[in-house]
């Protein structure tokens, strides 16, 4: 079980911090022959004491209460935190100038966080990094574009209040902001769609790796004796007529993130994004007046 702060609880001590010791768990002495996944077991959602220490010895101890999570909550936790780095770096990296988003998936519960994470500060930059690397489908690609390719026609002032999109004042999810698309080996199945829906309606620049070409709709087949068969059923292709089953989408600019990156504080990828995106809005500030 992973641990998290109980914030409904009194707090004895703020936080555990590098390099302290665990003395204890619920009262129990953790030494070198104790089993600490028995401890924790039974133990998700409930109140945990953890006793801790500045020095082996004993020397500044302080209690903590916790509540344990389950492993798929932990998960999450470590996923939006691994988001908020990304776009604390696109930040860096532009100068404050551009946003950051990333899709995990294609669910109806990534779609719902794009449109928590575009409405939020996303909105004030003066373009988005969209980041579907790792991406191993669903099924809202198309609802998800709808976000980034709807454009604005009208604006709306209430009283009382700056002028704004009309889309966004009437309720309906559109960023109308300058885009670029991340895209590596890992980005499969839907998110493949994705890329190519980006592509087709030239949204903006693909940065990256081409995807997978692994796009291909299946489902089971269950023969009589009870086995199961996953067969495909739906072939999926361009709007020109060409096949994506083994056919990755292309990228605008290749760059590949060189071996053992992932381990340090660099992203070649997003670096190179950030570089393309900042490029096209000049372009297109040079080519407007």
């Amino acid at each position: 079980a992973a641990l998290a702060r109980d914030s409904a609880a009194p707090e004895r001590a703020r936080a555990i911090g590098v390099g302290e010791y665990l003395l204890a768990v619920d009262g129990r002495t953790v030494d070198a022959r104790t089993n600490l996944d028995e401890l924790l077991s039974f133990k998700i959602g409930r109140r945990v004491v953890l006793t801790v220490a500045a020095r082996a010895d004993g020397g500044e101890k302080k209690e903590l209460e916790v509540r344990p999570v389950n492993v798929g909550t932990e998960k999450g936790l470590r996923y939006r935190k691994w988001v908020d780095e990304r776009r604390a770096y696109v930040a860096r990296a532009s100068g404050g100038r551009l946003g950051y988003v990333h899709m995990y998936d294609m669910s109806s519960a990534s779609l719902a966080q794009l449109f928590v994470d575009l409405d939020a500060e996303n909105q004030s930059r003066e373009g988005v990094v969209v980041d579907v690397r790792h991406n191993d489908g669903g099924f809202v690609n198309v609802y998800a574009i709808d976000v980034l390719a709807r454009r604005s026609y009208l604006r709306m002032t209430p009283r009382g209040f700056a002028a704004s999109p009309a889309r966004t004042v009437l309720g309906q999810r559109a960023l109308e902001l300058p885009t670029v698309l991340v895209t590596d080996r890992h980005t499969l199945s839907d998110g493949e769609d994705f890329s190519e829906g980006y592509r087709a309606l030239g949204l903006g620049k693909i940065v990256g790796e081409p995807t997978a070409g692994w796009i291909i709709y299946t489902t089971n087949l269950q023969l009589v004796d009870g086995t199961v068969f996953r067969i495909p059923f739906i072939k999926i292709e361009t709007s020109a007529g060409v096949n994506m089953e083994r056919n990755p989408r292309p990228v605008d600019v290749t760059v590949e993130r060189p071996i053992g990156e992932s381990y340090t504080e660099r992203d070649a990828q997003l670096d190179a994004a950030v570089r393309q995106l900042l490029k096209d809005k000049g372009e297109q500030t040079s080519g407007s007046k």
